[in-house]
C-alpha cells in the first residue's frame, strides 16, 4: 500500500511538471547527482564515511590503487621492494599538479604519511604507525622504511596525497580539500561543487535524503543522476521510465549488524548466534533488497582471494524456536530487550522494522532508534549502542580484519567499534591466516553478516559513460559526459 501512494505521488509530481518537455532543460552545464548522504570530511586522513570516500577518490590521488582481483596496482607511482622493511617508490610520469597549480613530487608524499605521527585523532593513524622513517632521494624517488616487516605494507598506501605546503600552514583540507584528481574543489555550501580538470565539467552533489524526493527530482529534470540507497520498488519504477536509463551490478559492499561485545548480554556466543538465527536475510533479499543483492557470510565478497573454503561454513539461517532454545540456555528471561540504532534514511529504517518483526518470533523484542547521520555515526565511533547496522564500503584487502576485530584496533586506533577482544582471533590475524581468521570470526560473530547489496544507477537518457562499480564508487565522474555539450 505504501509503494501505491509512494507512485501516486510520482505521477502527480510530473503532471504537475508538465510545462517542462522531458522535464529537462535543453542546456544543462551542471551535471546534478542526488545522493543520500553528504560527505563528512574531504581530508582523506580522516574521513570514514562512505561519501567523504567516495568523493576523495576524485579529489586526491594515491600511490596505489587496486585492480579488479583486488589487488595493488601503480597509480601515482611505481614501487621496489629493497628489503622486507625497506620499500622505494617512484612517481610516474608526466609531472601532476596540484589543483593550485603546484607540482607534485615526493616531498608532498612524504609529508602527507609523516602527518599522520601528529594526528591524534585520525582512525587511519594507526596503520601507519608502522613506518619508522621516510627518506626523500630525489623529487620523484623516496623510500619508506618500516619498524618490523608487512606483507601487506603498499596495499594500504591508498590515502590521497596532499600538497606539503599547505599541511605545513595547517590546511582545512576536510571543508576546502586541494588535492591532484580528476575533479577539483570549488565550493560546498548547501551543494558540493566540483569542476572536471580535463573539460571543467562542472559537478553538484545535492544531499536528498528522502529516497522518493530524489527519485521525482530525476524524473523531473532537477538531477541528473542517481545511485543505489532505493528502495526496490523505486528502482523498478525507473525502469519502466522511457527517458531515464537503470545500469546494475553485483554488489561488493558489505552489511552488518554491528555488536557491542562489552555489553553484559552480548558477551554472551549463545545470545549472538540466536540474534544470528532471528533474521530472515534471504527473505529480506529477495523481497525488499535491489536486484543482484546477494547474502554475505564474511566482510570480503566471495570472489576475493581470501575466501577460499568460505562456502563451506555453516550458514545462519533463520530458526526462531532455536533462538528462544539459545537464549534459554543462555539464561535469559524472554523476551529480550535490544536497542537497534541506525540511520533516518528510509530504507534503513524499512530493514530495521523487518528485522524487529522477525526477531519478535525469536523471543527478542528489537527498540528501533533512528538517529541523524552525525549523531548515528557518532554513537557507533564512541561504542554508545548495543546494535547499529552499517556497511563497509570500498574494502579490498584483508587489513580490515584486524582493522575491524583485532584487540588493539578500537577507536581512534582503528574501527573495532564493538571492542571485541579475542586472543585467537589475533594470532590468527598476525599469522595472516586469512581462511582460519574468516572462521574464527564467522564462529564467533563479533557482527551478524547480512549482505552484499546490488549496485545500480539510474540516469537521464542524455548522459553517457557512467555505470556503478562493485563498492558503489562514483569514480565515472570523471568520465561521464552530458549530452548538451
Amino acid at each position: 500500500m505504501k509503494v501505491f501512494y509512494v507512485l501516486i505521488a510520482i505521477a502527480l509530481y510530473l503532471l504537475c511538471a508538465c510545462s517542462k518537455q522531458n522535464g529537462y532543460p535543453e542546456s544543462h552545464p551542471v551535471i546534478v547527482f542526488a545522493i543520500a548522504q553528504a560527505p563528512l570530511n574531504l581530508d582523506p586522513r580522516y574521513a570514514t564515511d562512505a561519501a567523504s570516500e567516495r568523493v576523495n577518490r576524485l579529489l586526491y590521488q594515491p600511490l596505489v590503487d587496486f585492480d579488479a582481483q583486488s589487488k595493488p596496482m601503480p597509480a601515482l607511482a611505481h614501487w621496489q621492494k629493497i628489503s622486507p622493511t625497506q620499500y622505494r617508490f617512484i612517481l610516474n610520469e608526466p609531472h601532476v599538479r596540484f589543483h593550485n597549480g603546484s607540482e607534485l613530487t615526493t616531498v608532498d608524499v612524504a609529508a602527507t604519511y609523516q602527518s599522520f605521527m601528529q594526528l591524534k585523532n585520525s582512525p587511519h593513524a594507526a596503520e601507519f604507525a608502522n613506518i619508522d622513517h621516510i627518506n626523500v632521494i630525489n623529487p620523484k624517488l623516496l623510500d619508506f622504511y618500516l619498524k618490523t616487516p608487512d606483507s601487506q605494507f603498499v596495499a594500504k598506501l591508498i590515502i590521497g596525497i596532499l600538497p606539503a605546503a599547505l599541511i605545513a600552514n595547517g590546511h582545512d583540507f576536510s571543508h576546502t580539500p586541494i588535492g591532484s584528481g580528476a575533479l577539483k574543489f570549488i565550493s560546498w555550501q548547501n551543494t558540493l561543487l566540483l569542476e572536471r580538470v580535463a573539460d571543467h565539467q562542472k559537478i553538484s552533489l545535492i544531499e536528498v535524503k528522502d529516497p522518493t524526493v530524489r527519485v521525482l527530482k530525476l524524473l523531473h529534470g532537477e538531477v541528473d543522476l542517481l545511485q543505489g540507497d532505493l528502495p526496490p520498488e523505486l528502482v523498478k519504477h525507473l525502469q519502466a521510465q522511457s527517458e531515464i536509463t537503470v545500469q546494475s551490478s553485483v554488489g561488493a559492499n558489505f552489511s552488518y549488524l554491528g555488536l557491542n561485545m562489552q555489553d553484559p548480554v552480548l558477551k554472551s556466543l549463545k545470545v549472538r548466534q540466536a540474534i544470528a538465527h532471528a533474521i530472515d536475510r534471504n527473505a529480506i533479499v529477495q523481497k525488499v533488497m535491489v536486484m543482484k543483492t546477494r547474502a554475505a557470510f564474511a566482510i570480503l565478497p566471495p570472489e576475493h582471494y581470501t575466501n577460499a573454503g568460505v562456502d563451506s561454513l555453516k550458514s545462519y539461517d533463520y530458526n526462531p524456536a532455536l533462538s528462544r532454545q539459545l537464549l534459554k540456555e543462555a539464561g535469559v528471561h524472554l523476551p529480550l530487550h535490544l536497542i537497534y540504532k541506525t540511520s533516518t534514511d528510509p530504507q534503513r529504517v524499512r530493514f530495521a522494522t523487518i528485522m524487529q518483526s522477525q526477531m519478535q518470533a525469536a523471543g527478542i523484542a528489537l527498540e528501533i532508534r533512528s538517529l541523524d547521520w552525525g549523531t548515528f555515526f557518532e554513537d557507533v565511533k564512541q561504542g554508545n549502542f548495543q546494535l547499529y547496522g552499517l556497511t563497509w564500503v570500498g574494502i579490498k584487502t584483508p587489513e580490515i580484519y584486524a582493522k575491524a576485530l583485532g584487540s588493539k584496533s578500537f577507536p581512534p586506533n582503528g574501527f573495532n567499534r564493538g571492542r571485541y577482544v579475542d586472543g585467537e582471533l589475533d594470532s590468527l590475524l598476525r599469522k595472516e591466516d586469512w581462511p582460519a581468521a574468516i572462521a574464527r570470526i564467522h564462529e564467533q560473530l563479533p557482527y551478524i553478516p547480512l549482505w552484499y547489496e546490488g549496485q545500480f544507477a539510474a540516469m537521464r537518457k542524455g548522459l553517457h559513460n557512467y555505470s556503478p562499480k562493485s563498492d558503489g564508487n562514483w569514480d565515472d565522474l570523471a568520465r561521464i559526459s552530458n549530452y548538451a555539450h
